[in-house]
Formats: structure tokens, sequence, C-alpha cells
């Protein structure tokens, strides 16, 4: 499954698992917009889905990541360190379950600003 992630000044695509209870989830409130925020390298916003941890759920992950933070009901997209990472990694705030990637450059995400407006939306396949 897909999904287009667009603001003000950028749009990105990702390849999310839709096998996942997470991304299932996510796919029925989908089209959905919300408010940026930034904490340090990575953006995340709040989707009003609301699941429990996975299993699988990490706190360090790829810089291309898409991940859920079910402690926030948000996306987390993490292109970078955070104010908690140790060297370059990319440290979440608290273990989020992992739905897919981002496709492409993930640096992309550098142009969100914070409070900007974020649509999300399932692109047709």
């Amino acid at each position: 499954m897909q999904i287009r992630v667009s603001w003000p000044t950028g749009i990105i695509t990702a390849t999310l698992d839709a096998s996942t209870p997470t991304v299932q989830a996510l796919a029925k409130a989908l089209p959905l917009t919300s408010t940026a925020r930034t904490w340090g390298e990575e953006v995340y916003f709040g989707t009003g889905v609301c699941v429990s941890r996975e299993t699988d759920a990490r706190q360090i992950v790829a810089p291309v990541t898409v991940a859920f933070w079910t402690d926030g009901d948000a996306l987390a997209l993490p292109y970078g360190p955070t104010p908690i990472s140790r060297g370059e990694e990319c440290r979440l705030a608290s273990p989020c379950n992992v739905l897919g990637s981002v496709d492409g450059d993930a640096s992309l995400l550098a142009t969100v600003r914070d409070g900007a407006p974020v649509r999300v939306e399932l692109i047709d396949e």
C-alpha cells in the first residue's frame, strides 16, 4: 500500500505493509489532515487513530522508516537524529510500530516546518 504525505513546500510517498493492524487502522482514517510537529530530524503529526503497540515495535529505526507513535496517536517520520539519539541514529521518543518506508529521499522532510499543515492520502493502485 502506498501513501502520499504533502505539506506546503513538498511531497513524499511511502510504501506501507498492509498486513499490519496499524496500517489497516490508518488506511481507514485516510485521507487526513493534521499539523506537523518537528523534533530534531523527525516530523510527526497526530492522526486521530488509536492503536496498541505491536510486538515488533522499535525505538531505533532507519532514517526512511514510517513509524506510528502509539503514545501520541501520531505518524513519525524520522530522517536523522532526534534530541535523544546517540550519534547519527534515529531514536524515537519511545518504541513505535514500524509501518513501512519512505520512497526515495527522506531528507525532503527537512523542509517541513513546525506547525505546517500536512495531508496524508492513499495512492490508488
